[in-house]
């Protein structure tokens, strides 16, 4: 197989957990031809989508871990897959490339995620496709309503629908001295929708981290563990992470889910699970891999290249 891989730079790359990383070695273990570009090296011309793409080649050393070829400009239908592992924030430029990826679809490129799934599955909102799921959830840019909902559920959790790594999370009650600029500060003045939840105290117990690929819930999920005196479980915010067989509940959840992330195209999703309750379902660029693979020795990669060679027709 030919993998474009669409990324971040590399060299900002956390090797000892980056799952995109984990990706590419699988990748590279298994004889496939790995290649590299941004989001922003995807062009149309011509009637076709291209890219300006490198050969990547892994060296298996640190700090050098890569090798980039001369960039190519190349039909994106030269790849055998197209996997996209740009990380949020969803801003025009990722909806653009996300645009692009649907135009190439019908040319016959096969991307993951799915164009069309990147732009219709937002992480946060993508969860009221599952009501019977979810805790109590507030969507609103209006004020009152987000302040009725806190008087109304005591203990509220705010959240941007743009963001990722528990980045401008707040945790907000009635009595919250500083409740009134919060709310004019994450709306922008009423201009801005954003997330409001009930708080589910089980987030001391971890903000669990279950991957769904190809349809199929991997056995073990992450619990993100708060930090002492953190409301967050993020990784990215200080969470500790701890690898754990899928309780019951946490399996019910993936399986009710799981048909729908294949319906749309979503090869690879993270959910998000507090509790007894769905929170977010991650399609831009999950993670958890290493974390899971080094704590569990669970081959989560190869479960993923697994999934990928079969979604895009290859045999081996």
């Amino acid at each position: 197989m030919k993998i474009l891989f669409i990324a971040d730079p590399l060299e900002d790359f956390k090797l000892y957990k980056d799952t995109t990383f984990a990706m590419m070695e699988e990748a590279a273990a298994r004889g496939h031809s790995l290649a590299y570009a941004h989001a922003a090296d995807l062009t149309f011309e011509g009637g076709r989508v291209l890219v300006d793409a490198a050969q990547l080649t892994l060296t298996g050393e640190t700090p050098a871990w890569f090798r980039l070829a001369e960039k190519l400009r190349q039909p994106l239908a030269g790849f055998t897959a197209v996997v996209m592992r740009k990380d949020p924030p969803f801003d025009m430029e990722y909806l653009y490339a996300a645009q692009l990826f649907s135009l190439a679809e019908t040319q016959g490129v096969k991307v993951f995620t799915a164009g069309q799934a990147l732009r219709d599955f937002n992480e946060k909102l993508a969860i009221l496709n599952f009501p019977d799921l979810i805790s109590p959830t507030l969507v609103t840019s209006k004020s009152s309503r987000l302040r009725t909902f806190v008087n109304q559920h005591s203990d509220v959790i705010f959240k941007p629908l743009d963001s990722m790594g528990g980045d401008s999370i707040f945790r907000v009650r009635p009595d919250d001295p500083n409740l009134s600029v919060i709310l004019e500060t994450m709306t922008e003045r009423e201009t801005r929708t954003i997330m409001a939840q009930r708080y589910i105290p089980e987030i001391r117990d971890g903000d669990k981290r279950i991957l769904v690929i190809g349809g199929k819930a991997v056995d073990y999920c992450l619990a993100r563990i708060p930090k002492a005196g953190e409301t967050r479980g993020n990784l990215a915010a200080g969470g500790r992470g701890e690898a754990r067989p899928l309780s019951a509940r946490d399996r019910e959840i993936a399986e009710t889910v799981a048909p729908e992330l294949m319906r749309r195209g979503i090869l690879l999703a993270g959910l998000d699970v507090i509790g007894d309750y769905l929170t977010e379902v991650n399609v831009t660029s999950p993670t958890c891999f290493r974390e899971i693979m080094d704590q569990t020795g669970l081959n989560v990669a190869g479960l993923y290249l697994d999934a990928l060679e079969e979604a895009s027709g290859f045999r081996s």
